[in-house]
């Protein structure tokens, strides 16, 4: 089989678990809708021209595969306009609303924990966050890191690492990202030792710079757990928490401009990511789904105009002041959301499609 036929084959995988995260999301509006009573118009997966639709008999809603997956939708009377018939979207109690609008996003992080679960089930390595060794200076000197070492700042072997920079850590993947994250600077350690609680101050690891960014290196080597119901419900736990802290800070990270442009990416980017991982490991690739799927929900959940988060706040609004904001204003400021949404789509799609090349 060609070269060319295998990446078109991890492309169309690719693909096939983006939309499939799309419509986990969209099902859990479509659930929680019908639960609530509310009409649906239609169900979308992709956008842009239908390629097929069926309506259903009874319900009548119309079910449609459309030419781009990148994205999809689920239609509800009374959504966007006024409707007077008590089956439409906007005559339901506000609370009620609220659980339709966010059920997608809520779905899509639900959906990461448990597969987050699954993933660690098949794992056999379980770091914790006790140190058993350092490792040799020679390692990062030779490969052009900016060298610190954590023991000559004070750390010990058998130290339990608790905290750092005051974020609570409990396993190793908790214990990478915060040395990753916050590494480029000093950091101020929490360490058990022989029973005793002891801060660390100043403590710097190995340094490495890419695209403009820089990095902190874990130094050292952890014990690893054996592995036990509880351990495995522990880790895919924190895992998965860790997970979504990591792409709130990133967000915040991404505003406060520590990264740049660059490392956004958009629906292509996305499948070229997964298609390389596909490539590499079974589990590299589930862990990648589930960071997207985790990334999905949470992007969604953001308070800005045209997503489920900036309805949300509207919502939110009209349940605090027991008044909706006038659906006209409403309407101006998510159209306004959805060209800039638009425009950031285009130009991040384009930047991808460069980045192919």
């Amino acid at each position: 089989m060609s070269e060319t036929i295998i990446t078109i084959i991890y492309v169309f995988i690719a693909l096939l678990v983006f939309d499939a995260l799309v419509i986990i999301h969209e099902l859990g509006h479509y659930v929680f809708a019908r639960i609530f009573g509310v009409k649906i118009k239609e169900f979308s997966i992709g956008m842009g021209p239908s390629l097929f639709s069926h309506r259903g008999k009874k319900s009548g809603i119309k079910y449609s595969l459309r030419l781009f997956p990148i994205g999809g939708y689920v239609s509800m009377l009374g959504e966007d306009e006024d409707s007077p018939y008590e089956y439409a979207f906007c005559n339901k109690p506000v609370w009620k609303r609220m659980i339709i609008t966010a059920a997608g996003a809520i779905v899509n992080i639900a959906a990461g924990f448990v597969a987050m679960m699954v993933l660690v089930s098949f794992t056999d390595g379980f770091g914790g966050t006790t140190v058993s060794e350092f490792v040799p200076a020679d390692k990062y000197v030779d490969q052009g890191y900016e060298y610190y070492s954590s023991e000559e700042a004070g750390l010990q072997v058998n130290d339990t690492i608790l905290t750092v920079n005051g974020e609570r850590v409990h396993i190793l993947e908790d214990l990478q990202y915060e040395l990753v994250h916050s590494g480029d600077r000093p950091m101020t350690l929490t360490v058990e030792r022989d029973g005793e609680i002891i801060t660390l101050e100043n403590v710097c690891v190995p340094r490495i710079e890419e695209q403009g960014v820089t990095f902190g290196v874990r130094d050292f080597y952890v014990w690893r757990q054996e592995k036990t119901l509880s351990v495995v419900i522990q880790h895919g736990f924190y895992r998965a928490t860790s997970t979504v802290k990591m792409i709130w800070e990133s967000l915040a990270d991404l505003v406060r401009g520590r990264y740049g442009l660059k490392a956004v990416s958009g629906p292509v980017g996305v499948t070229q990511t997964l298609a390389q991982a596909a490539r590499t490991s079974l589990g590299q690739f589930v862990y990648l789904a589930v960071v997207i799927s985790i990334n999905l929900g949470i992007m969604n959940l953001l308070p800005l105009p045209a997503l489920d988060g900036g309805r949300l706040l509207f919502q939110f609004i009209e349940l605090v002041f027991r008044k909706p904001v006038p659906r006209k204003v409403e309407g101006y400021i998510h159209f306004a959301g959805i060209i800039l949404l638009l425009a950031l789509m285009a130009f991040v799609t384009l930047k991808d499609i460069i980045g192919l090349f």
